[in-house]
């Protein structure tokens, strides 16, 4: 009798671990998967990462149609740039946006690894500003923009090390915002802001559910 209950404990603990590595098999990947998102959140990689202990030019400029058009919303996008680099990467020596300024106002350049061979740049980030637009017909801000991004590597020659053209951004994306709610100013500053954090986007993590608050934000 003694015997037959032993086989009978052997089985039944053999069946209860059967059923525990079961659990584990179908489980586990929804656990790790629950545990990746306490630790990172909704975060998503950025595209090139290649800008931490770099010192960084960024440069702006805008396509010969908008010359005359957007005063110096080139500028203000380079350096807003910056400050969200340095906010997002703690390893990073980012080029006064002055100084960047006034060299490509007092030489005629064509390419953007010439900023960075004459500023003694690692790294340039070069914009090339598109389209830029805040009105939504005579009533309604609703900020347009398109640009092309690249990176070029001083330390190696100046090759390009990165490149995207990004989709057009809309900002707010459903809905334009009246005049009458806000100066023409204070949009263009806040639109710039979010055009450079979706640049920045291309060099630093950022939050995947960020977009959803974009409408909300607008109106404050």
């Amino acid at each position: 009798m003694d015997r037959t209950l032993r086989n009978f404990g052997v089985m039944l603990l053999a069946a209860l671990i059967g059923g525990m590595l079961i659990a584990c098999q179908s489980g586990c990947v929804n656990a790790l998967a629950g545990a990746m998102y306490i630790i990172k959140g909704n975060d998503v990689d950025p595209e090139f990462p290649g800008l931490k202990s770099k010192r960084v030019a960024i440069v702006c400029r805008p396509v010969v149609e908008l010359q005359y058009t957007t005063g110096n919303v080139h500028a203000e996008i380079a350096r807003q740039l910056g400050i969200l680099l340095r906010q997002h990467q703690s390893k990073i020596q980012i080029i006064d946006a002055q100084k960047v300024s006034e060299w490509t106002d007092e030489h005629e350049w064509t390419e953007f690894n010439e900023i960075g061979e004459a500023l003694d740049a690692d790294m340039v980030v070069g914009i090339d500003l598109e389209h830029f637009s805040i009105y939504q017909g005579q009533t309604l801000y609703q900020g347009k923009a398109q640009v092309a991004v690249q990176v070029i590597d001083m330390k190696d020659h100046g090759k390009i090390a990165f490149e995207s053209h990004m989709p057009q951004l809309v900002y707010p994306p459903n809905t334009g915002v009246p005049t009458s709610e806000k100066p023409e100013e204070e949009f263009r500053r806040q639109f710039i802001k979010v055009l450079a954090d979706r640049i920045g986007r291309y060099f630093y993590p950022h939050d995947a559910t960020q977009d959803f608050a974009r409408d909300s934000d607008s109106l404050n």
